[in-house]
């Protein structure tokens, strides 16, 4: 199984977003080291918990501090950007770090109503998207219009399709590897469709998915969900105050949950049920029962703890479950 990392670029209580950026080209060149597939990063805009709103330059930065990891966007958030742009940036990516570069596609809007309008998106088209997305993998991959080439001219960066909703119909129909995560992490019907009605190309001849989940190993199933629990807070909270923040200490999240209203403590509660943590050995069992169930050929952890140091104690783990450790 492979084992590759997402890291959202999370902010901290106490640190600065300079420190959360350093601390990404840290994380993943440590990845690297332990042997982990890839290492994605993530566009979000505005937001107080998240320091990047720019996967591609930030790639190049991971790139140079890289030598051999897979690094990517997870991903580029399509509807933000002009396709052209985006298969340029990536193309030169690839002539940066030939052979490590991914091109992963969303379609996710703003986190805030005020931010949608300040990117000049309020709403999502899904046939606007999918004309987009074609026109990205036509600019990567080559296609009809040869007035229009994007440079520099190098081997294609392999695209896959973070697909929410009915993504996973667009990724079948184009032909793509897809991410998924969330609620398609239980949608056998959607998986088996993809896999079914997949449409495959010179390019990428089989179907591929990747599993996106956090995920959390320690030596007890308590600890484990101790270490997801600043996470879990910060996405819970967010839906009553309207504000994803910054990641906080697990003693500090437990007083706030004291005084929680009752649907935040529900939301925390439910966010336990979309994540993996517990002894190496439980996490195994669920993770192959998760591949076992969408066809996942690698699992991408978007673990994020308050402690750094935890952080790295948790990737450590990760790397040993990949090896067989």
């Amino acid at each position: 199984m492979r084992i590759s990392l997402l890291d959202r670029t999370r902010t901290r209580l106490g640190e600065s977003d300079g420190d959360a950026v350093a601390g990404t080209i840290h994380r993943a060149a440590r990845a690297e080291r332990l042997g982990l597939h890839r290492f994605w990063v993530a566009e979000h805009h505005s937001v107080p918990g998240i320091a990047s709103a720019s996967p591609t330059v930030l790639l190049a930065a991971i790139g140079a501090r890289t030598r051999t990891i897979r690094v990517g966007t997870g991903g580029v958030m399509l509807p933000n950007h002009n396709p052209l742009v985006v298969a340029e940036q990536l193309r030169l990516l690839e002539a940066l770090y030939p052979r490590r570069v991914d091109v992963g596609i969303g379609a996710s809007l703003a986190f805030k109503s005020s931010i949608r309008r300040a990117l000049g998106h309020t709403t999502l088209d899904p046939a606007e998207h999918a004309s987009a997305v074609e026109r990205l993998r036509s600019y990567l991959y080559g296609g009809p219009d040869d007035d229009v080439v994007a440079r520099p001219q190098v081997a294609p960066p392999p695209m896959f399709l973070l697909a929410i909703k009915d993504g996973l119909g667009l990724a079948a129909r184009l032909g793509l590897p897809a991410v998924i995560g969330g609620p398609l992490l239980r949608d056998t019907a959607a998986t088996d469709a993809y896999f079914r009605d997949f449409s495959p190309s010179p390019a990428v001849p089989e179907p591929y998915l990747v599993a996106s989940v956090d995920i959390a190993v320690a030596d007890s199933a308590d600890r484990a969900r101790e270490l997801l629990l600043p996470e879990i807070w910060a996405l819970a909270s967010s839906r009553e105050t309207g504000g994803f923040t910054a990641l906080r200490p697990v003693d500090d999240v437990r007083r706030l949950l004291d005084t929680a209203t009752p649907k935040v403590r529900a939301a925390v509660d439910r966010g336990y049920d979309s994540v993996i943590a517990g002894t190496a050995g439980q996490v195994v069992a669920e993770v192959a029962a998760l591949t076992a169930r969408t066809g996942a050929a690698e699992v991408m952890a978007t673990t994020s703890t308050f402690d750094r140091d935890e952080l790295a104690e948790a990737d450590e783990a990760l790397a040993a479950l990949q090896n067989g450790r």
